[in-house]
């Protein structure tokens, strides 16, 4: 393989004037900067000083004009020796319209900013000299303009172009709609003889081990296929398996049984054993090519009841053991999708340092590369994939289908290894978007991209994972808060309003609060003249919801964050510092009740996926940690309540709260344990206890009075561990004085934090 990575030449120019097809003259009459690939034009634009940095003030809406250029990048490189196979040009992201000439004579051409792009140039290469690549990129949007948009589309750019959904402006990010290669470029040599594709599925495992199936397809130039087989070969440890098969065809499939499998679970549930598996193809018993990957043993299966309320059922089992399922939203890294790998160590520590089992890939993203993948089999996270539609109404026009159709092979095949992949979700909130259109029937909604494309593709390509048409999926016949699966947003008001305490999901996977960046991180995008102005003003706004120009969301973010905070403690200070840490403990408090009251009603719910880990720009959202990784408050509280065994209380019933013991985890241990009051120190339970693997058990109940706001602290030990957790009763609003002073006490529990803003 050799990399096409580094320094090009970038020329631009606007499209308003027409745009010259020869590659030389759009040089001469473009304006030319240095670039990197991988990388984004915007990015390209700030390091050669023609615009201000992007996330600062409100300079997004500077970017707009960019929208209708086209580009071309160019450089030159040598190939060395031509060897008896193929060169392949790979173009891993490429966005989006593009040509691609090679020594001027073209290449290919991509129309999608999703997959990977190859392209065949052995005959196009000079070998005993320097060669020359352009990469010609149109605009998206002008290339959009002559698309049919039938009545029944919504959100119209960004539903006919295969670009990431939230570059185009969100609630969560900002609009950006890029040009370039922001993932890597490079040649790779096809030897004529290869092993071209591979799909290791775990059918069943038994008391005594488990079974794969394994497909293969294979590629030679002999004329005849007599003498070649296949070797399937694992390695974990000291555990090993093999198998050789005759390989008669290109394609075919082996079952190969492996006794004493070591078998892969999610985190807190057990271990993540890999193995190491070398697929080798034979001819007359020499091995003439291999393939290498990791695979990791086990069985997922999803119990899904489509029925109303509590008669309804999402649970997800995995090797036969039910999950309680806690974990993150993943949306973009960056709102520059070329700085995703280098953001990318640093958030999945986040997600693993606080306690998920479970991320869901949002499909409004970029699909993540190997590298998340590998993160999530290493260290047991189960990966909920949606398809990369999102919050819109997608044709159902052949030409589009098609292309979606390509596109979700493509990654299925590309990612399908993977352990940790738990379920292909055909899309984000399409059904949920498509039930308030007051339609006249429930028919009139019908979605054939997530009824017969996806699933077709899932069906041929991975078909021992479970798909889910959309999340939430919503067929014909049950209420948007009715089916198991949910999404549970509401109004946002008070967190303990009916619409979270009483929610009907079964499993729900997606519910946020707003909290307030630390005011180091807002120092970084906002004027130190408008800190202490947050409302109505555009800067603020600019990092707030929906790209502005374009109109708002309909309701802002930084308005509802006030809002909370006045509902929590009665007054909204004026000053900054001041309102981010009222705003963070609101937040905190929200998503502390949100998971526990999921873990307290186990197996009632089966799981939750907050809204969301880590912000991919600087702006007012419900992550916990900012884009410049500042941990807000609620960071701290999930990692405590995410523990696999932890110590909760519930809200009041009647005249007492009680304390549960919560046990995610397929071990039985003791735990001995303390609840007391923060002010006055008296205890008001304690005692040892043994917590039933997988299971919850009531220690007891603490009676107190409705009303009464008391600061509860609860350590317990476990496994030679002290952990702490804390409840706060009442109702609000609270004092801030005191509810900061409770923090502090909160903070220095077992497992003890800081805390800054």
């Amino acid at each position: 393989m050799q990399s096409l990575n580094g320094q090009w030449d970038l020329y631009g120019m606007p499209e308003d004037g027409g745009v010259p097809e020869d590659l030389a003259a759009f040089r001469e009459g473009a304006q030319h900067i240095p670039a990197r690939v991988p990388g984004n034009v915007e990015l390209d634009l700030v390091r050669a000083g023609v615009e201000p940095d992007p996330f600062w003030a409100d300079n997004l809406y500077r970017f707009r004009k960019y929208e209708f250029y086209s580009w071309q990048f160019e450089r030159t490189f040598d190939v060395g020796a031509r060897g008896d196979g193929r060169w392949v040009l790979v173009f891993e992201g490429l966005n989006n319209f593009a040509r691609v000439y090679v020594n001027g004579q073209l290449a290919g051409e991509t129309a999608n900013a999703m997959i990977a792009h190859e392209m065949d140039v052995t005959d196009l290469l000079r070998y005993d000299g320097e060669n020359h690549i352009a990469v010609r990129v149109r605009s998206a949007l002008n290339e959009a303009r002559n698309t049919d948009f039938p009545a029944m589309l919504r959100n119209d750019e960004f539903a006919v172009l295969r670009m990431p959904p939230s570059s185009f402006g969100w609630d969560i990010m900002g609009r950006f709609l890029s040009a370039g290669m922001w993932r890597g470029v490079f040649l790779k040599a096809l030897p004529p003889t290869r092993i071209a594709e591979t799909y290791y599925a775990t059918t069943h495992i038994t008391p005594h081990g488990a079974e794969l199936s394994v497909k293969y397809r294979w590629h030679t130039d002999a004329k005849v296929l007599d003498g070649f087989a296949i070797r399937v070969a694992g390695v974990c440890g000291e555990h090993r398996f093999e198998k050789t098969v005759p390989a008669p065809f290109v394609s075919g499939t082996l079952h190969v049984d492996v006794p004493g499998a070591k078998l892969w679970w999610p985190n807190g549930y057990g271990e993540q054993p890999l193995y190491e598996v070398t697929m080798s193809l034979l001819y007359d018993g020499a091995v003439v090519a291999e393939k290498r990957e990791r695979i990791g043993i086990r069985v997922m299966a999803i119990e899904h009841v489509l029925k109303p309320g509590d008669e309804g059922e999402f649970r997800v089992l995995v090797n036969g053991t039910p999950i309680l399922c806690k974990g993150s939203n993943w949306v973009p890294l960056d709102a520059l999708h070329s700085r995703d790998a280098e953001r990318l160590q640093a958030a999945h520590d986040l997600l693993y340092d606080s306690g998920c089992n479970i991320v869901r890939c949002w499909g409004g993203n970029v699909y993540e590369d190997h590298a998340f993948f590998d993160l999530c089999d290493e260290r047991g996270m189960l990966v909920w994939q949606d398809f990369a539609m999102a919050c819109a109404v997608y044709s159902p026009a052949p030409d589009f289908a098609d292309q979606i159709e390509r596109e979700a092979t493509a990654v299925v095949k590309k990612l399908r290894n993977h352990p940790s992949i738990l379920l292909w979700a055909g899309d984000n909130e399409v059904d949920e978007g498509l039930s308030a259109l007051h339609l006249p029937t429930d028919s009139s909604r019908y979605n054939a991209l997530t009824r017969e494309v996806l699933p077709r593709v899932v069906r041929m390509h991975d078909p021992y994972r479970h798909y889910l048409p959309s999340s939430p999926y919503i067929p014909d016949g049950i209420a948007r808060y009715q089916v198991p699966e949910q999404h549970n947003w509401g109004a946002r008001a008070y967190f303990k309003d009916d619409f979270y305490k009483h929610t009907t999901a079964h499993f729900i996977s997606e519910a946020g609060y707003h909290g307030c960046p630390a005011v180091s991180s807002l120092r970084r995008y906002i004027p130190e003249d408008q800190l202490n102005a947050w409302l109505d003003n555009p800067v603020w706004d600019a990092h707030n919801t929906d790209y502005l120009p374009f109109g708002a969301r309909g309701y802002s973010r930084i308005q509802l964050m006030h809002d909370q905070v006045d509902i929590l403690f009665g007054q909204v200070p004026d000053e900054i510092s001041a309102f981010a840490r009222l705003s963070q403990i609101s937040q905190a408090e929200a998503k502390k009740f949100f998971i526990e009251r999921t873990r307290i009603k186990k197996w009632r719910r089966t799981g939750i996926i907050w809204w969301n880990l880590l912000d991919g720009w600087p702006q007012i959202s419900d992550a916990v940690v900012d884009y410049y990784y500042a941990k807000k408050l609620a960071y701290h509280y999930i990692k405590r309540v995410q523990r696999p065994v932890a110590v909760m209380m519930d809200e009041l019933v009647d005249w007492s709260h009680a304390v549960v013991l919560g046990n995610d985890s397929r071990d039985a241990v003791e735990v001995s344990y303390r609840v007391w009051d923060g002010d006055t120190g008296e205890t008001y339970l304690e005692g040892t206890c043994l917590s039933p693997a997988n299971e919850n058990v009531v220690l007891g109940h603490v009676r107190e009075l409705a009303g009464r706001q008391k600061l509860y602290l609860i350590a317990w030990e476990a496994d030679g561990e002290t952990y702490g957790n804390h409840y706060i009763s009442g109702f609000p609003p609270y004092d801030a004085g005191q509810m900061l002073g409770w923090v502090t006490k909160i903070a220095a529990l077992p497992q003890a934090f800081s805390w800054e803003v």
